[in-house]
């Protein structure tokens, strides 16, 4: 089994073969879901078959882990696609192991003509065992609509049905005929239908007869001879329904020649799931967290006020430090609040700590900045997401990083810069602060001299963040480097 190059194909075929062949690959999923098998498409390509589209069902577990499109098969070893691709035979269904796995199924190799008869390509429809037993005892009306709805797949007569939500291994199928009495009903569907009331046997009887919208829909697909598919709400309970209109000629089968022009109508397969759950758990989901942002949006609000009394506070005093030492108490809580702001507006728990740190830069410019100064801050890098305890103890070494910058780096000066720049590593972010600023007073290689601002960032990073810091000379300057790991989303 070999992996080709990918390949431009469709220029080995004429317009109409290659249009027939999308029209084949867009119908797959649907076909593969209600046969409850794996469906591949191949093409001859020399002595070998080409994998050129696969559809997995999931309405059941698929036979393959890993897609097959690309994959050459030798026909040597493959007679069946041989069979199909040079004779266009299609061969009876076949039980076979299928390797390496070793798990038993079922294959059968489908023919796919062109207008002259001649085969151009293959679908191999391949079912487990079990699932093929279970298929072989439904009832023969059923089997009979699978059959139809394979032979339009092979005609290309299927592609509205891509536009059709996934049918589920706990959807519930019906099948209904050409005069909308229902001749099969699956007991999940069944099921269903005893949820809105209808607790009598639905065989056959007229699907009208049942007072929902489903007569309406069967007749409109079967009008239009296209899917259709809708969203509804049936008593308390939402519905979605997903009808497939089914023609074929007489016989049932298409035969192996070209298509005949005269057709008839087989009436449709009804899927129907309910919803019902799903919305009610999203309805709880957004109610819960309508009330997470409000907390969130109160704690901020909270916040401010806590930093406007101390604000107040800290005009009234008439000792210098105590006005320091309160605006800084006023900054912290500040950025505290900046997380709590983004969590307030957005559903994500990972927060974009660029935008962080562009807003408290944005503070930090009104409330510490000295207006005979002119300092410039910049925030530079990616956005990077992080979960919002990350997100918080960067907000709070941001801040006590750019006030130490507005603090020491520019005494005697009224010029500068910081840049502030973010680095996504994959694994692991880097914040580095750089000021032009007249530099750390130690010798190189000494440790800065203890600040309780300092002491704060270390205590951040190495324990909330368990990353490192450094703090060293730049030239001119200073620079500040954290490293920390990421953690995973929501893990705050």
């Amino acid at each position: 089994m070999d992996v080709t190059e990918p390949i431009a194909w469709r220029q080995h075929f004429a317009a109409d073969e290659s249009l027939l062949l999308t029209r084949v690959e867009c119908s797959m999923p649907l076909a593969a879901d209600v046969s409850r098998a794996d469906m591949t498409l191949l093409i001859q390509q020399g002595d070998a078959a080409l994998v050129i589209a696969q559809a997995f069902p999931r309405s059941i577990a698929s036979l393959y882990r890993s897609s097959w499109v690309g994959r050459l098969l030798a026909l040597e070893e493959h007679p069946r696609l041989a069979a199909g691709l040079r004779e266009g035979r299609r061969t009876p269904e076949f039980r076979r192991n299928l390797l390496p796995e070793g798990t038993p199924i079922v294959e059968q190799v489908l023919p796919i003509v062109n207008q002259t008869g001649r085969p151009i390509a293959v679908l191999q429809v391949e079912t487990n065992l079990i699932a093929w037993e279970r298929h072989r005892r439904r009832h023969s009306s059923f089997r009979a609509a699978v059959g139809w709805l394979q032979e339009m797949t092979l005609a290309g007569e299927l592609a509205s049905a891509q536009s059709l939500s996934p049918f589920g291994e706990w959807d519930g199928i019906l099948y209904v005929d050409q005069n909308l009495i229902i001749r099969y009903l699956s007991g999940i569907a069944n099921n269903l239908y005893r949820r809105l009331g209808y607790l009598t046997d639905l065989h056959g009887k007229h699907i009208g007869d049942q007072n929902t919208k489903d007569e309406l829909l069967v007749r409109e697909a079967i009008q239009s001879r296209e899917c259709r598919e809708h969203e509804v709400l049936e008593g308390s309970r939402y519905w979605t329904r997903k009808v497939v209109p089914l023609w074929g000629a007489d016989p049932a089968r298409w035969p192996f020649g070209a298509r005949p022009t005269k057709i008839t109508p087989r009436g449709a397969l009804v899927m129907v799931h309910d919803e019902t759950e799903e919305r009610e758990k999203a309805l709880e989901l957004h109610v819960k967290s309508t009330m997470i942002k409000e907390v969130h949006h109160r704690v901020k609000n909270n916040l401010q006020t806590v930093a406007s009394i101390l604000r107040m506070q800290s005009r009234r005093s008439a000792d210098a430090e105590v006005q320091t030492q309160l605006n800084e108490a006023v900054n912290r809580i500040l950025a505290v609040a900046v997380i709590h702001e983004f969590l307030s507006h957005d559903d994500d728990q990972a927060i974009n700590i660029r935008d962080v740190c562009q807003r408290i830069v944005t503070q930090t410019q009104r409330a510490a900045l000295a207006p005979d100064k002119q300092i410039a801050l910049r925030v530079q890098g990616p956005a990077i997401y992080l979960p919002s305890q990350q997100a918080t103890a960067c907000a709070l070494v941001t801040n006590e990083l750019l006030l130490n910058c507005l603090e020491h780096a520019f005494t005697g000066r009224e010029q500068g810069s910081v840049l502030l720049e973010l680095t996504d590593q994959g694994d692991q972010v880097v914040i580095e602060v750089i000021d032009d600023g007249i530099g750390l007073a130690e010798p190189a290689g000494a440790e800065p001299s203890s600040s309780l601002g300092l002491t704060i960032v270390r205590t951040l990073v190495e324990g909330d963040l368990k990353g490192q810091f450094q703090m060293s000379r730049a030239d001119p300057g200073t620079r500040v480097v954290i490293r920390f790991p990421k953690e995973a989303r929501g893990a705050g």
